[in-house]
């Protein structure tokens, strides 16, 4: 019984980490035609696009109801009402903007994820007819005339964006 040692691996640095540790590294895919494809799936867009739009609308938004606040606050107001008044402008105005402009991303994820899969391509195309049909579905409420201003201001944002996201790739270095 002497003879038997305990092993301690602490002691030892050299001993190989055991095999359950040996996780990959890449993706793991369930067939092989998604490990083809090199963009985000529509789940992941409508999430992504939305979450980024509302957190961005709320953000500036309640930017926005702050400095209302600030200048409604009166000469005469206590520090608590300056802050009531700021806290709820800033609330009121972010819950406002932040809807809106996760509708707009809801609406662009959808319509962009759907002319791709009626394509079967993924071009610049794809994003200015989402951005396109995303300003005439936005403000179809408003008018014809409202609708199709506000879709070819979407389009032309699109387009803005994508082109703007290839020319950093290509002349940025990152």
């Amino acid at each position: 019984m002497a003879d038997s040692r305990r092993s301690d691996r602490y002691k030892n640095p050299n001993l190989q980490i055991p095999t359950i540790y040996n996780l990959p590294t890449t993706p793991e895919y369930l067939f092989q035609e998604e490990s083809q494809v090199q963009r985000r799936s529509w789940g992941e867009n409508l999430t992504y696009y939305t979450g980024i739009g509302y957190l961005g609308g709320a953000t500036l938004g309640a930017t926005k109801g702050f400095l209302e606040g600030v200048n409604a606050s009166e000469k005469g107001d206590t520090m608590k009402l300056r802050v009531n008044r700021m806290l709820n402008a800033s609330g009121q105005a972010g819950r406002r903007v932040g809807n809106r402009v996760g509708v707009i991303g809801l609406l662009y994820a959808g319509l962009e994820s759907g002319v791709v899969a009626v394509r079967d391509t993924d071009d610049m195309v794809n994003s200015v007819v989402a951005g396109l049909g995303t300003g005439v579905l936005f403000r179809a409420a408003k008018g014809v005339r409202s609708a199709a201003v506000a879709g070819a201001i979407g389009g032309i944002m699109a387009g803005a964006a994508v082109a703007g996201k290839q020319a950093v790739k290509r002349y940025v270095l990152i």
